[in-house]
């Protein structure tokens, strides 16, 4: 357990989304500023993000020197607080990873769970030189949350939604993600990667003899239509229907993870034909 003493005084509040808020604050002991996020988990969406940005942060720190660092972080629940490790055989960090897993709250949901990120503070600083997942690039603009900004588009080009490539990661680019992954799983899309030369499973647009990837057409053209399905002369309407949302060019016209789940399952067990 911590010390039961503030280690952090919050100065002001940088930014708040769906997901969380994050403040500007200082190290009492030594008065260096830093950036303080907060995220609620009181739902598994929100549990799942937190851990994941908990695992990534932890992943690569002290990897990469354009990537904020990580100082700790914290769990809260309600008055007690502990320092969260990766790994940790905690009962609190357990019941966390449990309700990640199994996509329903594993604790009291009458208790306050919170994680706080501590980490460098960003400000308004060129964001090439800095990967800011916690602070917003402008501190006269409020930062969303539910992003983290890239220097650089990063991920698998075919699987990548448009705001990847732009650089902005949300959480919805997942299930954009997915959606390209179940499309080409129906149809058995397949594409020759240029690298290693492997057959690779993968949705794609043509444009004349060039393939291209569904993100960065998406991206230069917003309103285009994709053609599903491509190779089957039929598919199941609400299949059809259900990846065409989370292919949206629009992060928030994606269906969400428990949205999604709920209508895979409607598809699997309601519908009599996949065919039609």
């Amino acid at each position: 357990m911590v010390s039961s003493q503030p280690k952090y005084d919050l100065i002001r509040e940088v930014g708040r989304g769906s997901y969380g808020v994050v403040y500007e604050a200082v190290v009492r002991r030594t008065c260096a500023r830093v950036a303080v996020k907060k995220i609620r988990c009181h739902a598994p969406e929100n549990v799942e993000l937190a851990l994941r940005e908990f695992w990534a942060l932890s992943s690569i720190k002290s990897q990469h020197p354009n990537v904020i660092h990580l100082e700790e972080c914290i769990l809260q629940k309600d008055g007690m607080v502990q320092k969260m490790s990766h790994g940790s055989s905690s009962s609190l960090y357990l019941q966390l990873v449990e309700t990640s897993l199994k996509g329903e709250i594993a604790f009291d949901p009458k208790s306050a769970y919170y994680l706080w990120f501590v980490m460098d503070f960003c400000d308004g600083g060129d964001m090439n030189d800095k990967v800011c997942s916690a602070s917003g690039h402008n501190p006269e603009e409020p930062a969303n949350v539910n992003k983290c900004f890239l220097s650089t588009a990063c991920g698998t080009d075919f699987y990548m939604a448009p705001e990847v490539w732009e650089g902005h990661y949300t959480a919805k680019a997942d299930i954009f993600a997915l959606g390209i992954i179940i499309w080409a799983m129906l149809e058995r899309i397949t594409f020759v990667d240029t690298e290693t030369k492997k057959e690779l499973l993968g949705s794609y647009v043509r444009q004349g003899t060039a393939i291209v990837p569904v993100g960065e057409a998406l991206l230069e053209n917003p309103k285009m239509e994709l053609l599903i399905p491509v190779k089957k002369k039929s598919m199941n309407a609400r299949m059809k229907q259900l990846i065409k949302e989370m292919l949206a060019a629009n992060p928030q016209d994606r269906p969400d993870a428990f949205e999604l789940e709920l209508r895979l399952v409607n598809i699997a067990f309601k519908d009599s034909s996949w065919d039609t």
